[in-house]
C-alpha cells in the first residue's frame, strides 16, 4: 500500500526562468503540428497565401518519412529565407488591425519554426526577377543556390525525430496518409481555381485539376470531383444574402443523408473551421427532413466581413468566433431552408427529360439548343383541403381541372371493385384540435370543426387565368404540367400509384398529406403572437439548478410565446403552470427542462421557432389523411397536384420520403426485358 507523501517529501523549488528558444518551438509544435496531416495543412496554406496556381504533395510512409510540398506562387527572396524559420516571423500581419481584419489562411508565423524544431526540413524558393533559387537547410543555417523555377518547395523529413514520445502516438501509414489526403482535400473544396496533385511513395493517389476560376460551375466541377458526381445530383444550390452575411455552396438533399458527419464542410472566407454556430444552424434546418439519426452532407462556403470574425481562437485556425453569432446562425439556417423548400418532383423530370434527349438526339425539340427546365407548373394548381370553402367545389366535378387531357387519354374503366372503392372513399373526416385558437380567418380549412363528414374540396382555377400549355403530344404536356403524373391506382388505402412520363410514382398518401398539413399549420400560426396554453389546476414543481432558474428569469416572454409559464417557487424550485395547449397530456416537468435547456445554450428565436413546428408537427401527424382511407382517382389526383406546390413536400415531417420514382429501364430490369 502507497504511503501519504509528507511534507519533507516534496520536490525542492526550481527558481522561475526563461525556457530555451528550442524548448519553446517544441511547445508550440505539440499544439500546431498533431500529425504529417497538419505539416500539410500549414504548407498548404503558406503556398495558397503565396498565390500558387498549382500544388503538389509528395509523401513518404504516410508523411512521417517526408512531406513536400511544392507550388508556382510567389516565392520568398534569398535575404527572408532564414527571418522565414524564425518564431512569430510573418509576412502577413503587421499591426493590431491586420490582426483584428486577417483575410490570409496563415498569420501566426509560428508554424515553419514549430515544424522545424520537430524535424530536419530546408526550404527551396525563387521569386520572380531573382536570378536562381535558393535552398535553405533549417538544422544547419546553411543557404546555397540551387535549381528552380519560380515558387517554393518546402520539404519536411523524419518528422517528430527529436521527440520520440510524440511519434510513438501516430497510426499506421495507411492512416496518416489517409488524413493528409482529407486536409488536401479540404483545400481543394475551398480554391476550384487551385490544381492540387498528392503523390505517396512516387504514385498519385489524389489529382483535381484547376476548373478555371471561382465561378459557381467550377465550384460545381471541383465538388463533383471531390466528393463525387453523386454528391452534385443529390444536393441543391445555395445562395442567400442576409445583411452582411453571404451563404452559399451546395445542401444534399434528405435522401443523400449518410449514417456519419464526414461530408459536412463549412468555410468561413475560404477557411475551413468546425463551428459549433455553423453546424447547429445546418442541422437545424434539416430538422424535419432527416429521418432518424442521420447526417445530412453539404459544403457551404460563408463570406463575412473579416472584422467580424475572430479567427485568432486556436493555434490551428479552425475554429472561430463571431461578433454576431445569431446574425450567422439565422443566415446559413434559412439558406438551406429556402434551398430544400422546392419540391424536387419537377426538377426531376426536367433531369430526366435532359438525359434522354441527350440520348436520343432525333427526339429532341429543335428550337431550343438545351432542354427548357421544368419548374412548378405555372398554371393555377387545385388545392386539397378539409373544409368547405367559398369558391370551391366537389372533386367529382373536376372537368376543368383535367381538360387538357380530356382527348389525350380515353376514360379510365371503373370495375365493380373500383366503384365501391370510390362510393366508400366519397367522404372525408374532418379533424378538430381542441385547445386550439387560430387568428381569426386564418382556420386551416382542414381543422375547422365539423358535425358531418364532408367531401374533400378542391380550389378551382380560373378560367380567365387558366391557359392550358402547349404541347404537340399528350406525354409532353403530362411532363411539362404534371411531374407527380396521373394517378391510376391505389394499393391497400397506402399508396397511390401514378404515372407519369418518366415510368411510374409511388407515393405513401399519409405522409404526403401530412407534409402538407404541416406546411398549411405553419404558415397559419407565422401571424400568430404565441402558442395557446393550457393552466394547470396544480403547478408541477421540480428542483431546479441555478443555470434553469436563471434561464426561466431571463427568458420569460420566450417561454410565453411557447405557451409556457415557469416561475421560480423557491430559491431551488420551479413550477410550472401551463403549458401548450396540446401538450396538456404530457409530462410538464420533462418538457420544461429541455425547453429550458435550449433556451440556454441557443437563440430564444430559434427554441420558439423550433418548438412552434414540433407541436404542429403532432397535430399535422394526427390531422392528416389515415392509411387504408380509399381515395377517388380526382382526389388522388388532388393530392398530387398539391405535393407539386408545396414546400419541402419530398420528405414527411419526420423525415421519411413521400415518394419514389421508377423508371422505365428500372421496370424493363425487373422483367429482364431487352435481354
Amino acid at each position: 500500500m502507497n504511503a501519504s507523501i509528507s511534507s519533507s517529501d516534496t520536490l525542492p523549488r526550481r527558481p522561475i526562468r526563461d525556457l530555451p528558444d528550442e524548448l519553446i518551438s517544441q511547445i508550440a509544435a505539440g499544439e500546431v503540428v498533431e500529425r504529417p496531416a497538419s505539416v500539410v495543412r500549414e504548407l498548404v496554406d503558406n503556398a495558397l497565401d503565396a498565390g500558387a496556381r498549382q500544388i503538389n504533395v509528395r509523401l513518404l510512409a504516410g508523411g512521417v518519412r517526408l512531406i513536400s510540398v511544392e507550388d508556382d506562387g510567389g516565392g520568398i527572396p534569398r535575404d527572408e529565407l532564414p527571418v522565414a524559420l524564425r518564431r512569430h516571423a510573418t509576412s502577413k500581419i503587421t499591426d493590431l488591425h491586420d490582426l483584428e481584419t486577417v483575410a490570409t489562411m496563415g498569420f501566426r508565423g509560428e508554424a515553419l519554426a514549430a515544424i522545424c524544431s520537430v524535424s530536419e526540413a530546408s526550404i527551396l524558393s525563387r521569386p520572380a526577377g531573382q536570378d536562381s533559387a535558393y535552398l535553405l537547410d533549417a538544422r544547419s543555417g546553411e543557404l546555397r543556390p540551387a535549381a528552380r523555377n519560380q515558387g517554393t518547395t518546402v520539404e519536411v523529413k523524419e518528422l517528430f525525430f527529436s521527440t520520440p514520445a510524440r511519434r510513438k502516438f501516430l497510426k499506421s501509414d495507411a492512416t496518416e496518409l489517409a488524413h493528409c489526403i482529407e486536409s488536401v482535400r479540404r483545400h481543394a473544396l475551398a480554391r476550384p481555381d487551385v490544381g492540387f496533385a498528392i503523390w505517396h511513395e512516387g504514385k498519385l493517389v489524389e489529382q483535381w485539376r484547376a476548373a478555371g476560376g471561382m465561378s459557381d460551375e467550377a465550384l460545381a466541377r471541383r465538388l463533383g470531383d471531390v466528393l463525387g458526381d453523386a454528391f452534385v445530383q443529390n444536393s441543391v444550390t445555395v445562395e442567400h444574402w442576409s445583411g452582411a452575411v453571404h451563404v452559399t455552396g451546395r445542401a444534399g438533399i434528405p435522401d443523400a443523408a449518410r449514417s456519419r458527419p464526414d461530408h459536412q464542410f463549412c468555410y468561413v472566407n475560404g477557411r475551413f473551421v468546425r463551428d459549433k454556430v455553423l453546424t447547429h444552424a445546418s442541422r437545424s434546418a434539416y430538422e424535419d427532413v432527416l429521418h432518424g439519426h442521420k447526417q445530412p452532407v453539404y459544403a457551404l462556403y460563408v463570406e463575412i466581413d473579416p472584422a467580424r470574425v475572430d479567427v485568432n481562437v486556436h493555434p490551428t485556425k479552425i475554429e472561430v468566433r463571431f461578433r454576431d453569432s445569431r446574425e450567422v446562425h439565422q443566415a446559413v439556417r434559412h439558406a438551406i431552408e429556402n434551398a430544400l423548400a422546392a419540391p424536387r418532383a419537377a426538377a426531376a423530370a426536367a433531369a430526366a427529360a435532359a438525359e434522354e434527349a441527350a440520348r436520343t438526339p432525333e427526339l429532341a425539340p429543335a428550337a431550343p439548343a438545351t432542354a427548357p427546365k421544368v419548374a412548378a407548373p405555372a398554371w393555377p394548381q387545385a388545392r386539397m383541403s378539409f373544409g368547405d370553402e367559398q369558391g370551391g367545389h366537389k372533386v367529382s366535378n373536376m372537368a376543368g381541372l383535367w381538360a387538357p387531357m380530356r382527348e389525350a387519354a380515353p376514360a379510365p374503366v371503373a370495375l365493380p371493385a373500383q366503384t365501391a372503392m370510390q362510393a366508400a372513399g366519397a367522404a372525408e373526416v374532418a379533424v378538430d384540435t381542441p385547445g386550439v385558437q387560430w387568428p381569426a380567418g386564418d382556420v386551416p380549412a382542414s381543422y375547422a370543426p365539423a358535425a358531418q363528414p364532408r367531401p374533400v374540396t378542391v380550389t378551382e382555377p380560373s378560367p380567365a387565368n387558366f391557359t392550358p400549355p402547349a404541347a404537340d403530344t399528350p406525354a409532353a404536356a403530362e411532363e411539362t404540367i404534371w411531374p407527380l403524373g396521373r394517378a391510376v391506382a391505389q394499393i391497400h388505402g397506402v399508396y397511390i400509384l401514378a404515372e407519369n412520363a418518366q415510368g411510374m410514382v409511388v407515393v405513401d398518401m399519409h405522409a404526403a398529406h401530412e407534409r402538407i398539413v404541416y406546411e398549411q399549420l405553419k404558415n397559419a400560426v407565422n401571424a400568430a403572437e404565441q402558442i395557446p396554453s393550457q393552466p394547470l389546476l396544480i403547478p408541477a414543481t421540480f428542483a431546479a439548478t441555478p443555470e434553469e432558474v436563471a434561464t426561466a428569469e431571463a427568458h420569460g416572454d420566450t417561454l410565453q410565446a411557447l405557451g409556457m409559464e415557469v416561475s421560480p417557487f423557491s430559491p431551488k424550485t420551479l413550477a410550472v403552470r401551463a403549458v401548450p395547449a396540446t401538450l396538456a397530456q404530457g409530462d410538464a416537468v420533462e418538457l420544461a427542462r429541455s425547453v429550458l435547456a435550449e433556451l440556454a445554450q441557443h437563440d430564444a428565436s430559434t427554441v420558439v421557432q423550433r418548438a412552434r413546428n414540433e407541436i404542429l408537427a403532432t397535430m399535422a401527424c394526427h390531422g392528416a389523411v389515415r392509411a387504408n382511407r380509399r381515395l377517388t382517382l380526382d382526389e388522388m389526383n388532388a393530392l398530387l397536384r398539391q405535393m407539386e406546390v408545396t414546400e419541402r413536400s419530398d420528405q414527411c415531417n419526420h423525415g421519411r420520403p413521400t415518394w419514389r420514382q421508377m423508371s422505365m429501364k428500372e421496370l424493363d430490369a425487373l422483367f429482364l426485358r431487352g435481354r
